[in-house]
């Protein structure tokens, strides 16, 4: 974590992109390094915060190569050059300067859950140590009247220097009394804006909170809408149900070092987790390219882990990193495991991406018969939801008939596909 520098002797990182989307020039990286560190030391100006996190760290019963470890994998989450890694570490130490204040509204908690059980058993009160959680009501012991106090002292005494997460949707309506809270029956309404108001930056905490959710689905009694939405306001969302722990701590330390929002999608997500479909880093890609499909559970295709398309996989639809960053301490993720994306960090996924077992295009599939289509399905989803149906519905198809009609063509049912071989040989 030194801060004396030779800039000269820096890696000549071009080939890296800074925000996950636009390619960098050397003297960008450099010209961002400076930035970086002028803004951690402008924060830890002697040290002093930074060795008293390690050592803090240490006595959890964690070691350096723990926090290295966890260093190096989210500075590739935030899909910054390797020359990143030390700062991204002095920023996890430093952030204990930065407030943060949860609210929970129309939600089940697990966005909250994925934060407490990320990465190594213990992690978690390190991440809270990390981020300053001054307020979340639901680990806080703080409860009634206190927990009020608690929130009205933090937004008063952190004004403008507080990032407030919002879990769950804002109901709207009969207004807004279907979410009220305290022993005034405080509605969600008036409670989000206070907390706002305040606010360095405003983050939706899973899909509920960004864009509606479960809550919002049709026919929508309580007239659930995301945060950014309800009140009309800039909001940093942070999709999925729930949200990757990795992609909400990684967006707080990017603040922590930029000390500025970071570069969003149109649908307000940060473009370093959500700039690239599912599909396109899916592992089981090369099957849906070569028109390898499971076409019923448990099924010898199923076992060789090939494409789940055809058993309703919206991947091909869904911008998200799970491939990359995974669930789990990064063990796995919902396609690894063996079912399709469903579509959780899409706005109003529960309506547009069900049934959840069958494909969205179905109704399309014969509008394939004897058309030849390339194997590539990179130019769908850049267009709206519906072409991009038909688009994927048609390239699989096509590509499903194109190789039966192959010769050699088996079909995926058939017992002669040899099986895949146990983890441990």
């Amino acid at each position: 974590m030194d801060s004396s520098i030779n800039w000269d002797d820096l890696p000549k990182v071009s080939g890296r992109p800074l925000e996950g989307i636009t390619e960098h020039t050397a003297q960008d990286v450099q010209q961002a390094v400076r930035e970086v560190d002028q803004r951690l030391n402008a924060i830890d100006p002697d040290g002093t915060v930074s060795r008293n996190f390690i050592a803090r760290f240490i006595a959890m019963g964690l070691t350096r190569r723990d926090f290295i470890k966890w260093s190096s994998m989210m500075t590739a989450a935030l899909m910054l050059p390797p020359v990143f890694e030390s700062r991204v570490a002095r920023a996890a130490a430093v952030s204990t300067k930065l407030p943060v204040v949860w609210i929970n509204l129309q939600d089940c908690d697990g966005n909250t859950e994925s934060l407490l059980r990320t990465s190594d058993p213990g992690f978690a009160s390190l991440i809270l140590d990390t981020i300053s959680l001054d307020y979340n009501e639901t680990v806080m012991a703080a409860a009634g009247y206190q927990a009020m106090d608690r929130l009205n002292e933090v937004i008063a005494k952190h004004k403008g220097q507080y990032v407030a997460v919002f879990e769950g949707s804002l109901p709207l309506g009969n207004n807004g009394t279907f979410y009220t809270t305290g022993a005034n029956a405080e509605t969600g309404i008036s409670l989000t804006k206070r907390v706002v108001a305040g606010a360095k930056m405003v983050m939706a905490a899973g899909t509920c909170a960004a864009f509606g959710g479960i809550p919002a689905a049709q026919p929508n009694p309580t007239g659930a809408k995301g945060i950014g939405d309800g009140l009309n306001i800039p909001v940093v969302n942070i999709s999925g149900c729930p949200a990757n722990a990795i992609n909400l701590v990684g967006t707080i330390l990017e603040v922590v070092m930029f000390n500025d929002n970071p570069a969003l999608d149109r649908y307000g997500r940060p473009l370093w987790a959500y700039a690239h479909r599912i599909h396109d880093n899916c592992e089981r890609r090369g099957h849906f390219d070569a028109g390898e499909y499971v076409l019923n559970w448990g099924d010898t295709a199923a076992q060789n882990e090939w494409c789940l398309f055809k058993m309703g996989c919206k991947g091909p639809y869904t911008y998200n990193n799970c491939p990359q960053v995974r669930w789990n301490q990064q063990v796995s993720w919902p396609i690894r495991a063996g079912h399709g994306c469903i579509g959780c960090a899409e706005p109003n996924f529960w309506d547009t991406m069900s049934p959840f077992e069958q494909p969205l295009g179905a109704k399309v599939y014969g509008s394939a018969l004897g058309i030849g289509i390339d194997a590539s399905a990179n130019t769908v989803g850049e267009v709206v939801v519906g072409a991009a149906v038909a688009g994927i519905a048609i390239h699989a198809t096509a590509t499903w008939i194109r190789d039966k009609k192959s010769p050699g063509w088996k079909n995926p049912q058939s017992k002669d596909i040899p099986p895949k071989p146990p983890l441990n040989q």
